[in-house]
């Protein structure tokens, strides 16, 4: 229960990689977080990429704040290509990065956060398939696992979701 009290957002959208959102939203679950699900609009279900799971969003994106949170969790599929295209999804990010507050982001997520203009000269990872995207958004790409840099923690792909829990664990602590 070491996020007792804490309150982690974590976006949701079409094809999101249902890995990437389930686990981690357990994870936080289980170490005593609050955590709330958000889409572009409130009480939409969405289908994961995979086509079993489904998530529905509590909220959308413009009712809720950076004061409201103390983490949002970004997870890859293909949702990031829909989420960034939402104006108060980005704004959601851009606050909670202007108030240091702890952001994650895994495989395709880093869509999300160059589209919110927040990479520029951080250490980023991510599927391979945004290196490019992620470069020309002034990110420097690391191939590594996971890890943090300030505010800003990253995972690559399915297969590193443990070590990209533990680095959002020891973020929030």
């Amino acid at each position: 229960m070491r996020l007792k009290g804490k309150t982690v957002g974590i976006l949701v959208g079409p094809k999101f990689e249902d890995l990437e959102f389930w686990v981690p939203h357990m994870r936080m679950q289980e170490e005593g977080a609050d955590v709330k699900i958000i889409g572009t609009q409130s009480g939409e279900t969405y289908t994961g990429k995979s086509g079993g799971l489904t998530a529905r969003s509590q909220f959308a994106a413009k009712a809720i704040t950076a004061d409201n949170l103390d983490a949002l969790l970004v997870p890859g599929g293909w949702a990031p290509d829909k989420l960034r295209r939402d104006q108060h999804v980005l704004q959601l990010v851009q606050e909670m990065h202007a108030q240091g507050k702890i952001l994650g982001f895994i495989c395709h997520a880093g869509w999300v956060a160059a589209s919110a203009g927040i990479c520029r000269g951080k250490r980023v990872t991510g599927s391979t398939g945004i290196k490019d995207d992620m470069e020309n958004a002034g990110a420097i790409w690391a191939d590594e696992s996971a890890f943090r840099d300030g505010n800003l923690v990253w995972g690559r792909v399915v297969a590193d979701i443990p070590n990209y829990c533990r680095e959002l664990i020891k973020a929030l602590m």
